[in-house]
């Protein structure tokens, strides 16, 4: 599915300001709330502020580690990434700019990279069929994300060992973390070995990746008024991902952001993005988004 693109930052400038984000809710200067349905394209899939990633982080950032010093926390890194994706090869990089120049030095197209960006050369779940069923030639040369609870495993968690080079979007609900690929072992050898990275930002990066192994229920979130609407309007459901079946033009996309908005609930600033249900509704946030639904 091709997407168009939007300026993203203009339509957050038109929300109102925030004062606090607390699970998959945001709370305004004046005390509005809204539900957060963008969750900074899955990286707030476990909500804004995870108690025990908050707690790793400071645990470790309390001993001054905030600078990319040779640590331990990377070996438990890539162990935490070998529970999560078995049989992958792994690379995390220190920011997009590191992760786009070992794409280019690999020979893959970086494009314009982001979490979910306009523009994306990557395969999305969420969108796109999933990349296993692609002819065999496109998969050898695919460039797919990894979304949480689209597949089925032991763990509602598993990853496809077949796609080459895969970028998984992992609960680490900040912007500027650090960047993961998985990649099939024939073709790790290609790319730079990774960027030494802060271990306070390694400590909540395993934790929030323990954290989603403890969470399968957040793949299947109840809500029966919610399931209704979705058999009769337009929105297609993948997990607990949602997308639209033809990409809206950005003038179109952006008076349903403003509709959505005006209602109390914060779409993905870019239709190149899933809305993503929260893990929890309260029945009269689960009654207002059926109606919009």
């Amino acid at each position: 599915m091709e997407q168009p693109a939007t300026d993203s930052g203009n339509l957050l400038r038109q929300m109102p300001m925030i004062r606090r984000a607390r699970d998959f809710r945001l709370y305004t200067i004046r005390g509005r709330r809204l539900v957060d349905l963008w969750q900074l394209g899955g990286a707030a899939l476990l909500g804004h502020n995870p108690p025990k990633v908050l707690r790793d982080f400071k645990n470790t950032a309390e001993r001054g580690l905030f600078a990319p010093f040779p640590h331990p926390m990377e070996g438990r890194f890539f162990k935490a990434l070998a529970r999560l994706f078995p049989g992958g090869d792994f690379r995390v990089y220190a920011d997009e700019f590191s992760l786009r120049r070992a794409l280019d030095r690999s020979g893959g197209d970086a494009g314009t990279l982001g979490t979910a960006p306009d523009g994306c050369p990557w395969t999305d779940p969420a969108f796109s069929p999933d990349p296993t069923a692609l002819p065999a030639g496109a998969r050898s040369s695919a460039l797919a994300l990894w979304r949480p609870f689209l597949k089925t495993g032991e763990e509602g968690l598993a990853f496809s060992p077949d796609i080459p080079v895969q970028r998984p979007v992992l609960p680490l609900p900040w912007p500027g973390s650090p960047q993961v690929l998985i990649l099939e072992k024939d073709r790790s050898p290609g790319f730079p070995p990774s960027d030494p990275v802060s271990p306070a930002i390694l400590a909540a990066a395993i934790r929030g990746i323990y954290d989603l192994l403890a969470a399968p229920e957040r793949g299947s979130p109840r809500f029966p008024k919610i399931e209704k609407a979705l058999k009769k309007g337009s929105w297609r459901r993948r997990g607990i991902y949602l997308t639209l079946p033809e990409a809206p033009d950005a003038a179109s996309y952006a008076e349903l952001f403003r509709d959505f908005l005006d209602r109390g609930f914060l779409l993905p600033p870019s239709p190149a993005q899933p809305l993503i249900l929260p893990g929890i509704l309260s029945p009269g946030e689960e009654a207002a988004l059926a109606e919009l639904l």
